[in-house]
């Protein structure tokens, strides 16, 4: 199939995801880093199935869900797409543990140990262990989930003692709308807390930091995984 021949829709995904990966190769030669360093991770909450199997088939694999019944639905209409790799990325409430450790093969937000230790008692045996992030609040906002930056070493080291999971790293949010200067101070707070636990942890690889708007500081300070979403999807679907 020639690229004219192409529906619109594969048209545009293929565009957006040439035109992310390109800002991230920027980023990563500006930092003298790889570009294969870092991963990139399309969030497709609220974003329909026809946008996911269209990005799917310009070549990305890993997907990012906030809400657990949205990413449990998912899961099930693109059961079809081999290889495509589910990471929730929203907050996590223990009532919602099972079935995530079913279907994800990634937690980025993970936030106290209670949340590790049921998605390690509830991850099927027969499953690879199941990778998690801990979620540090590097904002200080009082809506944010995560945990405190002082508690973030000790999580990082109780989770990795548990079986059936693998602490893989740190996922953290900057302020939004607080300047270059402000946002980079937090990303940095969260690239000297990961290169303290993993000091502690060694399977500590990933620093899931940096989004559509400021995926190019994430980079700088660090990050290996940015999550991407209106710049590979367009703006959200709302009903």
């Amino acid at each position: 199939m020639t690229a004219s021949s192409n529906p619109p829709q594969a048209d545009e995904s293929l565009a957006r995801l040439v035109a992310v990966r390109s800002r991230v190769a920027s980023a990563a030669k500006a930092a003298n880093r790889s570009a294969s360093d870092v991963h990139l991770l399309a969030v497709s909450k609220v974003q329909p199935v026809a946008k996911i199997r269209a990005l799917y088939a310009a070549g990305q694999r890993a997907f990012g869900e906030n809400y657990v019944q949205e990413l449990e639905g998912k899961v099930v209409e693109l059961a079809d797409l081999a290889g495509i790799e589910w990471h929730l990325i929203g907050p996590l409430q223990s009532n919602k543990t099972r079935v995530v450790a079913t279907i994800a093969q990634w937690v980025h937000s993970v936030d106290r140990l209670k949340i590790a230790e049921r998605l390690s008692a509830q991850r099927p045996k027969s499953m690879p262990p199941l990778n998690l992030c801990i979620q540090v609040n590097i904002s200080g906002e009082a809506s944010k989930s995560g945990c405190a930056p002082d508690d973030t070493v000790a999580l990082a080291v109780a989770a990795s003692a548990l079986p059936n999971v693998r602490v893989r790293g740190l996922m953290g949010m900057p302020e939004p709308d607080i300047g270059a200067e402000a946002t980079r101070g937090q990303f940095k707070l969260l690239a000297n807390l990961f290169n303290e636990a993993r000091s502690q942890v060694p399977s500590m690889d990933t620093l899931s930091m940096g989004m559509s708007d400021d995926l190019e500081i994430a980079v700088e300070c660090g990050s290996t995984m940015v999550r991407v979403g209106t710049a590979l999807f367009g703006a959200r679907v709302t009903s």
